[in-house]
C-alpha cells in the first residue's frame, strides 16, 4: 500500500500540502494527523483519495507509539511524509510561561524527530520528506527566541539526515518560508505586541508550490520569494549581532 502521511493537516501549511500533493500524485491512501478531528474529516470531501484521519496530539504520552503501531500493522510504503505540526509564540523570553517554551520544543523538535524516526523504515527509494521550517532558522531572533531556536534545529537536522540518506534515493528538505497567512498567527501573537513589523506575507499556496518545485530540483532547503532569499543571503554575509540589531530596529526595540 502506497501512502502519504501529513502531520498538522487540519489547517495552514499542512492542509495545503495535502491539497497540492494529492492533486498531482495518486496514493492508495493518505494519513492525516492533527488534534482537530472535525477538520481532518472535512478533507474527505476535498480530495478523491481515501483519507485515514488520525486525531492525535503528537506531544501526548504514547501518541507517537500509537502512530508507530499503525505503521507496523499496515506496513505501507510511505511515499511522502510532511511534518507540518508546530507552533510559535511571539513574546519576550522572560514574559512567556515555561510551559509554552517547552511546548514549542516538544512539538517543533521532539515530535518532528520522533515521527521522522518511526516512519523511516517505511520510506523507499523515491520517497520525499518535507519538514516545515521557517526563515527564523537562519538567524537568532529576539522575541521569537525559542521558536526560532527550534526551527534552527529543524534546518540542521534536515540537511544532515538528507546528506546521510544521499545514496538511498530518499530525499528530505526543509521548507523555510517567511511570514505566511495561516492560523499560526492566531496562536503566535501575544497580548504584549512585541512583534510590530511584518515586511511581507506569503500565502500557503505560494510556499507549497515552491517547495514541490524545489524538491524536484533536488534541493535540501526551499525558500519562497526573492525578498526572503535575499534575507537568507544577508544572514550568511553579515554578523548575526548586526542582523539582530536590524531586526530590533524594525520592531522599534531599543
Amino acid at each position: 500500500m502506497k501512502i502519504a502521511v501529513f502531520t498538522g493537516a487540519s489547517s495552514g501549511m499542512g492542509r495545503e500540502f495535502v491539497r497540492q500533493i494529492t492533486a498531482e500524485e495518486r496514493f492508495d491512501e493518505i494519513w492525516v494527523i492533527a488534534r482537530r478531528e472535525k477538520l481532518l474529516e472535512e478533507l474527505k470531501n476535498e480530495i478523491d483519495i481515501p483519507v485515514r484521519c488520525i486525531p492525535l496530539d503528537l506531544t501526548a504520552d504514547g501518541a507517537v507509539d500509537w502512530y508507530k503501531a499503525m505503521l507496523d500493522k499496515e506496513k505501507p510504503e510511505v511515499a511522502v511524509l510532511v511534518n507540518a505540526s508546530g507552533y510559535g509564540k511571539f513574546s519576550a523570553f522572560s514574559e512567556l510561561e515555561l510551559e509554552e517554551q517547552l511546548g514549542m520544543i516538544d512539538l517543533n523538535v521532539k515530535a518532528l524527530v520522533a515521527v521522522t524516526y518511526v516512519t523511516a523504515p517505511y520510506l523507499k527509494s523515491g520517497s520525499r520528506v518535507y519538514q516545515v521550517d521557517s526563515l527564523s532558522a537562519f538567524q537568532p531572533v529576539p522575541y521569537i527566541c525559542v521558536y526560532g531556536a527550534t526551527k534552527a534545529f529543524v534546518l540542521s537536522f534536515t540537511r544532515a539526515v538528507n546528506a546521510e540518506w544521499r545514496h538511498t534515493g530518499i530525499r528530505m528538505m526543509a521548507v523555510c518560508p517567511g511570514w505566511v497567512k495561516t492560523e499560526f498567527f492566531n496562536r503566535a501573537v501575544t497580548d504584549d505586541g512585541v512583534i510590530t513589523y511584518y515586511n511581507r506575507f506569503f500565502t500557503a499556496d505560494q510556499v507549497v508550490k515552491r517547495a514541490l518545485r524545489d524538491m524536484k530540483k533536488g534541493k535540501d532547503v526551499s525558500v519562497c520569494g526573492f525578498s526572503i532569499r535575499m534575507q537568507v543571503l544577508l544572514t550568511k554575509l553579515l554578523p548575526h549581532k548586526l542582523v539582530m540589531k536590524i531586526w530590533l530596529k524594525q520592531q522599534k526595540k531599543k
